[in-house]
């Protein structure tokens, strides 16, 4: 124990020290370390803070309340932690604090590289979304690119097929009502394709309703083509195209396509005017307005011969259609209309074939020909040839034709080649 006298001297001393503080020089010069160590911890608080505010900046785009509320809290306790250094500052001069105060300015420093870390992942995060914005804005413009390319194509096309050309559209037709179209190769070239697509289009519905019906198609395409080796089991609808092209171009090699009607004169022009006619219109009113003209006769003649009484009896479980096109009429079923199309298409490239002079010859490849690159397309692609051996045709699925000195190659289906996957 000490003395009562020495014991009340220490604690003036001591109370006189809480009442006249250092002076703050004094204290920085006393202890330059701790003064060091505060300040880093205030650089790492701004920092932390910033890391802060950008995780609150980064959560509205896009727009996540609870990823806002959770960077507004942080935001919050950042700003607590600065203002209790500033009156920890303001209150107390700087005082060594347990650990060394090289210990704390590393670890100040410590912490403010982590908080610079969590702002680059941050400001990464943010550049990684807007490159994904861009990226799927590049894709939709780019597919948006893709449809327009695909819609120009289409319309160029269309304007070739009509003979027009951008200037002539902008015109007015001539007194009949017709824009001027030229009478070239590549108008035949584009009824050909026309044609050929008409004819696999019909050909979907039939194999559908047959296969509806109940039909063995294999026994059907067999019976069309026998002895045809399909590299695929999916390629013997090539037959049914064969089947279709074979009854609706006969007659094409006669001006009359092999309808009989009184007081016709064929010319040139009148074949060319009978294109130009019907180009444009449904078929279904052009024989509204006149069922028994020439085109009514052709539609119910290949109507008739095209599908089989058989298929139709078993596709509708009655012959009332047929009975209405035998008796002169043209319905207006669904499979009715869609055969009119394919009719249409053939009867335009026969009246197309006959404005040219000379007239385009159409020609036939027969069954077991040697495949020939010059006068034949194959309609199978990707094919696999034996070099010992050349291709042999199973089917014709298109005839050719010559137009002046141009040969537009007949379409084939090949027997007995294999098919690359």
């Amino acid at each position: 124990m000490l003395p009562t006298g020495l014991k009340d001297n220490q604690l003036r001393e001591s109370n006189s020290q809480k009442v006249h503080p250092q002076p703050m020089e004094e204290s920085i010069n006393q202890n330059p370390e701790a003064v060091e160590a505060l300040i880093s911890k205030i650089f790492t608080n701004i920092s932390s803070l910033k890391s802060a505010y950008i995780q609150l900046q980064s959560a509205h785009t896009p727009y996540d309340p609870e990823k806002i509320q959770a960077a507004d809290k942080l935001v919050i306790s950042e700003l607590k932690n600065l203002s209790e250094l500033k009156h920890f500052y303001r209150e107390n001069y700087p005082k060594p604090v347990c650990v060394s105060p090289q210990d704390s300015r590393l670890a100040a420093e410590i912490q403010e590289q982590q908080s610079l870390l969590k702002t680059y992942e941050v400001m990464v995060k943010k550049f990684q979304s807007e490159i994904q914005n861009k990226d799927a804005e590049i894709l939709q413009l780019q597919q948006q690119i893709e449809e327009a390319t695909q819609k120009r194509g289409k319309l160029e096309k269309n304007l070739k097929l009509r003979g027009l050309s951008t200037k002539e559209s902008e015109g007015s037709g001539d007194e009949n009502g017709f824009f001027p179209v030229d009478l070239t190769p590549e108008l035949f070239i584009f009824a050909v394709e026309a044609a050929f697509k008409a004819i696999h289009d019909f050909s979907k519905p039939l194999i559908n309703m047959m296969k509806a019906a109940g039909w063995d198609l294999d026994a059907a395409a067999n019976s069309i083509e026998p002895d045809v080796f399909y590299a695929k089991r999916a390629h013997k609808k090539y037959a049914f195209e064969s089947h279709i092209c074979q009854r609706m171009f006969s007659g094409f090699q006669q001006e009359s396509f092999s309808i009989k009607s009184d007081n016709v004169t064929f010319t040139k022009e009148s074949f060319f005017h009978q294109f130009l006619a019907l180009r444009e219109m449904d078929p279904l009113d052009v024989l509204g307005q006149n069922p028994d003209s020439i085109f009514g006769k052709f539609c119910r003649s290949k109507y008739l011969a095209v599908v089989h009484p058989k298929m139709e009896a078993s596709f509708f479980g009655n012959f009332d259609q047929r009975n209405y096109v035998m008796g002169g009429g043209h319905p207006r079923t669904p499979f009715y209309q869609a055969f009119l199309k394919l009719a249409k298409s053939i009867w335009l490239l026969h009246s197309l074939a006959y404005s040219f002079d000379p007239n385009v010859k159409v020609f036939q490849v027969k069954r077991g020909s040697e495949f020939s690159e010059v006068y034949m397309e194959s309609v199978v692609k990707n094919l696999i040839m034996d070099e010992n051996q050349k291709p042999i045709v199973g089917l014709m699925v298109m005839p050719g034709f010559w137009i002046g000195g141009t040969v537009i190659q007949s379409r084939v289906y090949l027997s007995g080649v294999k098919v690359a996957e």
